[in-house]
């Protein structure tokens, strides 16, 4: 494996993710940009279920672009519009990290770079 996990119990008091990943050296790196679930024709879900979902999705392509999946993940970057949204997100994210639980960060903010944006995704992965 091409990554070690370092938890001191601290984040699993709070969700399904880990306090710490150790990756290897000689590993390729993929980081993305704030991926928000706006469609490629320019389509935006009204609801965080299915911008979050669209959001995953361009997540999964970018890291099938650089020949990678969902399990080289090390790190996930989230930013929320709004705390309420924060169950329902988790649900959309477990559907497509599984038992996966990379380090993450989930940060609610006021407003992203467009006022519809509900949810913009980060990740930072790494391959062999």
């Amino acid at each position: 494996m091409n990554h070690v996990i370092h938890n001191i119990g601290i984040a699993s008091q709070i969700g399904l993710y880990s306090d710490a990943i150790e990756s290897k050296s000689g590993l390729r790196w993929l980081l993305t940009s704030g991926t928000p679930g706006l469609s490629a024709a320019g389509e935006l879900p009204r609801d965080i279920g299915g911008q979050a979902e669209l959001a995953w999705k361009h997540v999964t392509s970018m890291l099938g672009q650089a020949g990678m999946t969902i399990g080289d993940i090390v790190k996930v970057s989230q930013y929320l519009t709004r705390a309420a949204d924060i169950q329902a997100y988790g649900m959309v994210r477990k559907l497509f990290l599984g038992d996966l639980q990379p380090a993450s960060m989930l940060l609610v903010i006021p407003q992203l770079v467009r006022p519809e944006f509900l949810i913009e995704i980060e990740v930072i992965a790494a391959k062999a």
